[in-house]
Order: structure tokens, then sequence, then C-alpha cells
């Protein structure tokens, strides 16, 4: 092997990460070095379509000059006072994030693993002041399936043994269940059910989408046992789905909802979970909080990624282009494919078992100029930047389609 300074452009890159970094990820071998709406080009300069869109932490697209701008103008003035003192920014946020959700209240964190955990506490202490379950014996329904994030208490109800391997002891309190299947919520219900948390659409788990009305029945019946209904949107809300959230879909109101990624618009880690006044008002002055968490830098751009995605339809646009994008995929014709399926700007191309696995698909896309990544061995993610229009739609679905075919 070369040694590092006798190595050039990606491969230097790819060598240096190997050799220093941790080996937690598997990623494809090209190296992103600028980017611009739905594209990105690697340090020799070749153009790639984005496919991942960060799992959706870019849904108003690769540097948008709108929040390139606000994020300057505020790292000129403040970027962290802590919740110590107050700022100028997150007064504005709070109000402005409420009256797009039509939620009370808000409460500020960095990453959606940190909103997951605060809703979760929220959940469980709720459970106790105000349902009156008895001191630690509240239990948070689950579901096969679930990604929630990374931290040894998510993983700890996590269906997936790769996520939980060597990390335990876990956190007592949570119960799996079949993901779609209200009739098994209805009878794991009792009096110490705290909360069920659900994803509306499950997306590390090769956007998978739920019977209709499914979550109208987990609205009901947690209603009606006088549980909390929290909602993972981190990667599902903000309008990947074709609306704010996918929750939207079956006209409910959950109690609580969690969302993170393009709060920001990729450009800063902000996150956040929201709810109404009798769940939030559990927390009192020193029972959670964050050094980062609702910093002026970070409210200020997520107040931008807000406007962005309200002023430039961006909602809409992932409807309306989602559909055709969908409708354009499920008409190749492949021996390869499983099943197609999606909502929104969130589609899934499931391959057959005898396909060979989804990545040496998306390792065949690199090579046609479509970033996209596998997950769960047989399902190509396909996730743009929500900017996307008719012609960048068209010219991938060529390629994806050459690669179906030909593969």
């Amino acid at each position: 092997m070369k040694q590092t300074a006798e190595l050039t452009g990606s491969a230097r890159f790819i060598e240096l990460e190997e050799r220093y970094g941790a080996h937690n990820y598997h990623p494809l071998d090209v190296v992103i070095a600028k980017a611009e709406g739905a594209w990105v080009w690697d340090v020799e300069g070749k153009r790639y379509m984005d496919f991942l869109a960060a799992y959706s932490a870019v849904n108003q697209g690769h540097c948008h000059p709108r929040l390139i701008k606000v994020m300057r103008e505020q790292a000129e003035r403040v970027t962290l006072t802590s919740r110590a003192f107050r700022n100028d920014q997150l007064g504005p946020f709070c109000e402005e994030l409420t009256s797009l959700t039509g939620f009370h209240r808000v409460l500020p964190m960095n990453t959606g693993a940190e909103a997951v955990e605060t809703a979760i506490k929220a959940a469980r202490k709720w459970s106790y002041t105000v349902k009156g379950i008895p001191a630690d014996e509240a239990e948070i329904l689950v579901f096969d399936g679930n990604f929630h994030g990374r931290t040894t208490t998510i993983v700890g109800f996590s269906s997936e043994e790769e996520y939980r391997y060597g990390f335990g002891p876990f956190t007592p309190g949570f119960r799996l269940l079949p993901f779609g299947d209200a009739d098994a919520v209805e009878a794991a219900m009792h009096d110490r059910v705290a909360a069920v948390l659900v994803e509306p659409i499950q997306g590390e788990a090769g956007i998978v989408i739920p019977p209709q009305g499914f979550l109208r029945r987990l609205r009901e019946i947690t209603a009606d046992h006088n549980a909390l209904l929290v909602v993972d949107e981190i990667q599902s809300g903000l309008g990947r789905t074709g609306k704010l959230f996918a929750y939207e879909h079956e006209g409910i109101h959950p109690d609580i909802v969690i969302i993170g990624k393009a709060l920001s618009g990729g450009m800063y880690p902000v996150s956040a979970i929201l709810a109404d006044d009798e769940v939030m008002g559990v927390f009192n002055p020193g029972d959670h909080g964050s050094t980062y968490g609702g910093n002026p830098l970070g409210a200020a751009v997520a107040r931008e990624a807000m406007k962005v995605l309200v002023e430039e339809d961006m909602v809409q646009k992932s409807a309306d282009n989602g559909a055709y994008f969908l409708e354009k995929l499920q008409a190749v014709a492949s021996n390869h494919v499983k099943e197609i399926r999606g909502l929104g700007l969130w589609i899934a191309i499931e391959l057959n078992d005898q396909a060979g696995g989804a990545r040496r698909f998306c390792e065949a896309l690199q090579e046609e100029g479509l970033l996209c990544k596998e997950t769960h061995s047989t399902v190509i993610r396909v996730a743009p930047p929500l900017t996307i229009g008719r012609e960048e739609i068209d010219w991938a679905v060529e390629r994806i389609a050459k690669v179906l075919t030909t593969l």
C-alpha cells in the first residue's frame, strides 16, 4: 500500500479516514468537496446528484444561499450564550415554530437522538406527575424495525441486533410490537403505559409505510387509555413526504412530535420536541437542559430554514414531484425489483433476494453520477433534496433504469 503522502485526490482522503477514523461507517468511496442544490462534486470535480440528502437533513438543498447568509450574519454577532442567559433568537424561533406547527411549546436540542431522549423523559415524567403511574413503573410501546437514534437507551429497544450487540445492559421500560399492527397495540395497553413512540414511516427500515389508518388508530387507542402518542418525524417531517409532517396524511394531532435534520437545512445541528402545555409543563428549571440547545446560531439558521420551506413551497413540490418520480420508477421493468413504494420524495426501491444486494446497485449508480445509499441490504433509498426538478428527475430515472435493467 502506498504511503499517504504518495496518494492524490480521493484516494488520499479515503486512506486518511480509514487509517485514523473509527470504522463505524461503510460509506461509498466518493469524497465530496462541494455541494449546491441537489448536486455535489467530488475532489476530482465529478458531479453527482445527491439521492440521500444527508438522511433528509438537506431538504432545502445543499448550501441554500439564504441559509448561508443568515449563518454568516449570526456568526459575526453571537454564536453561543448557553441557556444560563437569554438570546435574541430563541424566543422568535419558538414563536415561529409553534405558529408553523400548531403546538403550544418547543424544547430545543441539537441532535435527533437528543430530541428522542428528551421526548422519552417528557413522556415518563408526565406519566408519573400527571397520569399517576407509580414511580419507575412506566412503559413505552415501540415497534419492530424502529430507528430513533444511537444512544444506549435507544438502541436498547431496537429490534436490529447489529445496533445492540456489545452495548448492554439496556434501559428497561420498553416493549416491542409489530409495526403497523394497531390490534397488537390495543392488546398491549395497560394502566402503566406512558406512551406509544412511532415513526409514521420507518426510514432506516427501508421506507416502510404502515397500513392506511394505523396512526389514526394509535391516536384513538392512546386517547382511550390516557397515554401519549409520540411521533418521531426527524426524517419524515418538514416536507419529505409531501406534507409538513407525515402524520398529517391521517389528520391527527400527536401529543409530542420529535423533529431535527431539515430543521436547520443541513447547516447546523438543531432538533426539538413539540408539545402542548399539559405535557411540556412537566419540565421545571433544572430538570433537563443542553449547553448548545437553543443557541442563537442554530436558532437563527432554523428560523430561516423554516421560512425557506414555506416561502419556496417545498412541501407541495415534494408532493407533486414525488408522485411524478414514483410513477416514473414504477414503470421501469426489471427482474431485480420486488417493489417500488414511497410517499412524497421518499421512495424505496426494494430488490429481490436474488439481486445480490443493494450495495452493488448503489456502487453502479455512483458510476452513473447518482449517490444513493442502501439500507437493510435489499433496499435502495431515493431521497433527493426537495429542490429537485422534473428535468433532474427524468435524468435520474434514465440512469436508474439503466442500472436496474443491465446490472
